[in-house]
């Protein structure tokens, strides 16, 4: 028997060496990219609410209390990003800091998720150039990137949905469709826009299944499963309001009123607040957004070729769904930012491609590279103030200017020592998030007054109905705002004199206890008997009411 000799281990070869190299040396930036834009949001996590956070948390909160949505508080947006709320709310807290980690944590899942999209269609260089762009992009004050807006949640979704619809269609197993169509349908429920990328994900399996015609049963099956999937969230929310009593109230905001709001902006009007926005949101990252008009232009190049239709219809879906309304307000855009960031990534993907088949040495081949870096690099110094040196008060001061976002704390502070938890509250003006602070229940269902100001068919009867119930509950504290940042008022045919109402009711049935007076950029408070005597000084100020005894 011939004798066995220990058994030599393999050496790796070169090329396998370096792509193992190549591989952990990815993962390892990536995870830095993450760190960083997450230790950037962590250190900002106390700003304040903005009013549409305060919305969403005062209807998570209510709905961790088990209250359903659109009963105590009304909003036209589906119920979706509020449901998040009251997971994050539960989870790390009811406070600014609870729900802008769990808008971390977001984020960073966001961010992978672009990773792993753009390095499926082009390699991982492409993902890690995706990734970077977009936590850049999103970590920034020109699309109120620090505020957990539902564009977030949209985004994350309809991410996770693409991913796995690439991977279902593969497989060619029909089932694994469904938890696709479910999370797209997720994307919906977070916000209205998100339908358009499950038309987009529903367009691409239809040219995917295409060639199969001829095997129908086959088709309709594939389909039928993206399909449930993409219908079960809501149906699921329709049939719970619906047991909850409130499915008439939900369908009014959601749909009705909606039709309304979305149509108040011409198109005139639309292109210009685009214009506007647009410029807003490219300049603190401009030669970002320059890489990323050349992957337009590497799109068709023959790598990406089989891919350029999965990413021309992203870019059109990611612009339809900034669209509705016309209104195009700047962190409607974060909806277009993965696709931005994806092709951020080609671009420099395939510039590095040309270079190598053109035989270019390695440092004209590292040059795409250190140019994203240097565009990377330059918008983080332009930002660097936001990103870096403001305290969560001033750079709320900074992003929100007179709204009165770092004084509804106080104003609530006040309410909570001074009312039980059964106690109501209503505010006049925009700041539901002081309900949510001071842990009471509105006396009435509007949480905006902005549709009351609208030029809209509903505009008259919301202002009565909002009078009944303030009215009929009698509210222990009544919260004026008198900022026009809070009403932004439009004169309007059907405009019923809401300020005279509310002399007439606060005058006989309350007394003033507080006013907070926006000063040359600093607030002053005065409570009690010091509010009485004192006389405003600036056109933005909160007044706080007690009822009388």
């Amino acid at each position: 028997m011939a004798r066995i000799g220990p058994i030599k281990r393999q050496e790796k070869k070169p090329d396998a060496r370096k792509e193992t190299i190549g591989r952990y040396c990815t993962y390892a930036l990536l995870f830095f990219v993450i760190v960083l834009f997450a230790l950037i949001r962590f250190r900002l996590r106390n700003m304040p609410l903005e009013r549409d956070e305060g919305e969403y948390a005062y209807v998570g909160q209510l709905m961790l209390q088990g209250i359903p949505p659109y009963k105590l508080a009304y909003t036209m947006k589906l119920p979706g990003t509020h449901a998040a709320y009251a997971v994050i709310s539960a989870v790390f807290g009811q406070t600014p800091a609870g729900i802008h980690f769990g808008l971390l944590l977001v984020n960073a899942a966001t961010t992978l998720l672009v990773y792993m999209l753009a390095a499926r269609l082009s390699g991982r260089l492409a993902g890690l150039v995706a990734a970077a762009s977009y936590a850049l992009l999103s970590t920034s004050f020109s699309v109120l990137g620090f505020a957990a807006h539902a564009t977030h949640f949209v985004v994350m979704s309809a991410l996770a949905g693409i991913l796995l619809l690439l991977r279902a269609t593969e497989s060619r197993r029909p089932w694994q469709l469904f938890p696709s169509g479910l999370l797209l349908g997720l994307a919906f429920l977070m916000k209205q826009p998100g339908i358009a990328f499950a038309v987009f994900c529903g367009l691409y399996l239809l040219k995917k299944e295409w060639p199969q015609l001829a095997n129908w049963k086959g088709v309709v099956s594939r389909v039928g499963w993206y399909v449930a999937g993409v219908m079960l969230p809501f149906g699921l929310t329709c049939l719970i309001l619906l047991a909850a009593g409130v499915f008439k109230t939900f369908w009014f905001w959601v749909f009705d009123y909606a039709g309304e709001y979305g149509s108040e902006v011409s198109f005139s009007h639309g292109v210009q607040k685009f214009t506007d926005g647009f410029s807003t949101i490219v300049s603190p990252a401009i030669a970002v957004w320059i890489i990323a008009a050349l992957g337009l232009a590497f799109l068709w190049h023959r790598e990406n070729r089989p891919h350029a239709g999965v990413i021309g219809g992203l870019l059109v879906c990611s612009f339809l769904a900034v669209c509705p309304g016309l209104f195009f307000r700047v962190h409607y855009f974060i909806l277009m930012l993965p696709v931005v960031a994806l092709l951020a990534g080609i671009a420099i993907h395939s510039a590095t491609q040309v270079l190598a088949r053109a035989g270019s040495g390695f440092p004209l081949k590292a040059v795409p590279v250190l140019l994203f870096s240097a565009a990377f690099g330059y918008s983080i110094i332009l930002q660097r103030a936001s990103l870096f040196e403001m305290d969560p008060l001033l750079a709320c001061q900074e992003l929100y200017g007179d709204n009165p976002f770092p004084e509804a704390v106080a104003i609530a502070q006040y309410l909570d020592a001074h009312t039980s938890g059964s106690d109501r509250i209503a505010v006049l003006g925009s700041e539901p998030e002081i309900y949510f602070y001071a842990k009471r229940h509105s006396a009435t269902g509007f949480l905006y007054v902005y549709g009351l100001m609208e030029r809209q068919k509903y505009s008259f009867e919301m202002q009565k109905q909002m009078i009944n119930e303030i009215e009929s509950a009698h509210p222990q504290f009544v919260v004026v705002v008198d900022s026009p940042l809070s009403w932004l008022p439009k004169p309007s045919p059907q405009a019923f004199d809401f300020s005279s109402w509310a002399n007439r009711y606060l005058g006989s049935r309350y007394e003033l206890v507080g006013i907070v007076d926006r000063v040359d950029n600093r607030s002053e408070y005065h409570w009690d008997d010091e509010a009485t005597a004192y006389q405003p000084r600036s056109q933005n100020t909160a007044r706080v009411f007690k009822r009388k005894s």
